[in-house]
């Protein structure tokens, strides 16, 4: 399940997480990324423990969205070890993002 979260700092999330972190940058107007929701839901059973799945809401959270130069909405960016390591713009597959993820976890 992916998680709505409040956290302290963005940086602090990806420090305490033992594994890669997914983080979907989205907002609540946003078509497509209503439709990337049921999709990373997919992605997230499929990989089940690999990585973690974080919803972040641009329209809150601005800053992180202008620090990673999120431009397209949605954008996926999964980092690794802190940083980011893939960047995935737009609505894709379950299958489609579970292949260009593996490699990477």
């Amino acid at each position: 399940m992916a998680t709505k979260q409040q956290f302290t700092s963005f940086a602090d999330l990806l420090a305490q997480s033992d594994r890669p972190v997914l983080v979907d940058f989205y907002a609540t107007w946003c078509g497509p990324c209503q439709m990337m929701a049921p999709i990373l839901e997919q992605v997230n059973t499929q990989l089940q423990g690999q990585l973690k799945v974080v919803k972040i809401d641009t329209d809150r959270y601005p800053q992180l969205a202008s620090q990673y130069q999120i431009h397209a909405l949605p954008t996926l960016v999964l980092f690794k070890q802190g940083q980011p390591a893939q960047r995935i713009e737009g609505v894709r597959t379950a299958e489609q993002l579970v292949q260009d993820l593996k490699p990477l976890l």
